[in-house]
C-alpha cells in the first residue's frame, strides 16, 4: 500500500499482509462506530489497534481513549457487530491496555477543533 493511498497515521493491521480484500470493507464499516463525547470514529481517532484471520475468525484489539469510558461497553459490542457484518465472519474484540493519546489519531490535524491549544 503506498502512502498516497493511506492517511497521514493510517495503523497498519495484520490483514493488510494476511487478508488484504477484508481492509477496505473493515475500515468503512468501523468508520460508523462513533465515540459519543469525542464525535468521532473509532478509526479517526486510532482505536483499533489491530485486526487478524485466525481460523476463520477475525480477531479485533481496539483500546478506549479512556479506560472508564461510560460509552465502552457500546461501543465494543457496535464495533463487534460492523465488523461481523463488514466480512461476515464471526468476530471477537480484544481490549488492549495501551493508553490513548492524540497521537495516535489517523489524521492528527483533525486535533484543530479548537479545544486542545
Amino acid at each position: 500500500m503506498s502512502e498516497e493511498e493511506k492517511g497521514p497515521n493510517e495503523i497498519v493491521w495484520s490483514i493488510h499482509d494476511t487478508n488484504p480484500e477484508l481492509v477496505q470493507p473493515l475500515r468503512e464499516s468501523l468508520r460508523q462506530v462513533i465515540d459519543p463525547e469525542i464525535g468521532m470514529s473509532i478509526i479517526q481517532l486510532g482505536l483499533v489497534r489491530n485486526i487478524s484471520v485466525e481460523d476463520e475468525l477475525l480477531k479485533l484489539k481496539m483500546i478506549l481513549t479512556t479506560p472508564f469510558c461510560p460509552y465502552g461497553p457500546a461501543m465494543i459490542e457496535s464495533t463487534r457487530q460492523k465488523a461481523q457484518a463488514a466480512v461476515d465472519l464471526p468476530v471477537t474484540v480484544e481490549m488492549g491496555m495501551d493508553p490513548w493519546d492524540f497521537s495516535m489519531m489517523e489524521d492528527p490535524s483533525a486535533l484543530d477543533w479548537g479545544m486542545y491549544t
